[in-house]
């Protein structure tokens, strides 16, 4: 079994990126932007607990924020179990985390995604 724990230092960047972007896009009134940021974070920090968890935890604030019932519910579980699946290297890889997709499906990574886990050596 495969334990992760943190985001290697080459990911982090990236991962950074999105989540500052997501609150640049969001802070501009452009939430379809802003959501595609964090499914963008969701998927460079879903093999690490702490990142898997604090992308949840925006995308529940999120729905909070758009009053979005579905996705409010549907991140709860992701909230508590996605860390847990992060850490013994059991994730939907390329999944966005949104609730408007299975939670255990798993989904081709863009192009310029892929570039950046070569990039960033993992």
């Amino acid at each position: 079994m495969n334990f992760n724990t943190t985001m290697p230092e080459s990911l982090l960047p990236y991962y950074k990126e999105e989540l500052a972007q997501y609150y640049v896009a969001f802070n501009e009134g452009h939430s379809a932007k802003a959501w595609n940021h964090l499914e963008r974070a969701h998927i460079l920090g879903q093999k690490y607990p702490i990142a898997h968890t604090v992308v949840h935890w925006e995308m529940l604030k999120f729905g909070f924020k758009i009053k979005s019932s579905k996705e409010i519910l549907g991140q709860i579980p992701r909230l508590i179990f996605g860390g847990v699946k992060s850490f013994v290297g059991k994730v939907p890889v390329g999944n966005p985390g949104g609730a408007n997709v299975p939670p255990l499906k798993p989904f081709p990574i863009d192009n310029d995604l892929q570039a950046i886990f070569v990039s960033a050596g993992v």
